[in-house]
């Protein structure tokens, strides 16, 4: 037997074993475990086989497993790959096709119903043909310069022979899997932060002085962006999690944020403001709990896995907290609704429901397409109380 195909027997009882009921890495990191005889480049090879089959969700899963992990790897991959050109040679004189191009090779059509559960949800603006085969490819690592220390560390990628591009006023583009902590290990300098997720900061306008919110705070990612836009803001930041305020309070120190004030709080609970120091805001960032499929390209699995019931579940979840910390923004105040979601129950329809539940003016409602610039999709509505 072949080192090729002792692969693909080790996909297929990974994938024999998984069913979906915890995040597939630490699936991974558990099956490894148990079996030590395997080397760094097997399960690395491994790994890549499984994440390669999730990505194309439920398409074609009919199809012998070891046959779709070959598959998969010829539309995820665009540089020549040894397995295929032993095993599909077919498939590995056409490596640097498009995808268009590829599934005519494989004699195949796109059906994007069958990679993406609950399409039919898809938020109206989302092309579907073109988001549905952008999860042929993970997502790249982005990075946000702090203020004032952009210039330092592309002087530090370059030194280190590291390959990135720009976007916008701050982002940097790596390559996934690099080691940022041992290339950049002046950590208050940056942050690891989605591209789009960056983008929603864009909404943000705070004015010195002012009382800000984070009610859904989880690590804090949004309230340093919010913190580097305006240091002399008064902030408090909660969650529902006390483990997770422990991670944001530690992820405060390494950014330089200390004045701050921080609670554990049930925002489903009635009259959540007896729960706070404060209770007028002259701005809330609610970053919703959601489905998180405008990040499914970094967790495929959720492709395959995804039950479309739990959507109405996350969707009444947000309505519900929305109601009760939109009673807490002061006149003229700005409520920024976030989710990492496409789907439009947890997007339109929420600006809807802050538009006519909640009496908020809203201002801008969009979706931040990252499909096609390999990073997650989110939406932002900026409402206000006039």
């Amino acid at each position: 037997m072949t080192r090729w195909e002792n692969y693909l027997r080790s996909a297929a009882a990974v994938l024999e074993e998984y069913d979906g009921s915890v995040p597939l890495h630490h699936f991974l990191k558990q099956f490894f475990k148990s079996r030590p005889q395997m080397g760094s480049r097997d399960r690395k090879t491994v790994q890549q086989l499984v994440y390669r089959y999730f990505r194309l969700g439920r398409w074609q899963a009919d199809m012998p497993v070891e046959d779709r992990l070959l598959l998969a790897t010829f539309l995820c991959e665009t540089a020549p790959d040894a397995m295929l050109e032993a095993l599909r040679p077919e498939f590995s004189r056409h490596m640097a096709a498009s995808a268009g191009e590829k599934l005519a090779v494989a004699g195949l059509s796109w059906d994007p119903a069958a990679v993406f559960p609950g399409i039919d949800h898809l938020s109206p603006s989302i092309q579907k043909e073109e988001f549905t085969r952008s999860f042929l490819q993970q997502p790249r690592l982005f990075i946000r310069a702090r203020p004032g220390r952009k210039t330092a560390l592309l002087k530090q990628l370059e030194k280190a022979g590291v390959t990135y591009a720009t976007a916008g006023a701050d982002a940097i583009a790596l390559p996934n899997g690099t080691k940022t902590e041992a290339i950049l290990p002046e950590k208050s300098w940056y942050e690891i932060q989605d591209l789009s997720s960056q983008e929603t900061g864009l909404r943000f306008h705070p004015r010195k002085k002012e009382y800000w919110w984070d009610c859904c705070a989880a690590s804090g990612g949004k309230s340093i962006l919010l913190h580097d836009r305006q240091p002399d803001i008064r902030l408090l930041v909660t969650d529902v999690r006390s483990s997770i305020l422990e991670n944001l309070r530690k992820r405060f120190a390494e950014a330089g944020v200390r004045e701050y004030d921080s609670r554990v709080v049930d925002l489903t609970a009635p009259n959540p403001g007896t729960q706070l120091p404060h209770t007028s805001f002259n701005g809330i960032i609610l970053d919703a709990p959601c489905t998180g499929s405008g990040t499914w390209g970094r967790t495929p699995e959720n492709l395959y896995y995804f039950n479309p019931a739990k959507i109405a579940e996350y969707a009444a979840l947000q309505k519900k907290i929305a109601g009760n910390v939109s009673k807490l923004l002061a006149p003229g105040g700005t409520l920024i609704y976030i989710t990492c979601s496409v789907f439009r129950e947890e997007n339109e329809d929420a600006a809807a429901f802050l538009e006519k539940d909640c009496g908020l003016r809203i201002e801008e409602s969009t979706v931040v397409e990252g499909y096609r610039r390999f990073a997650d999709s989110m939406f932002v509505t900026v409402a206000r109380r006039d």
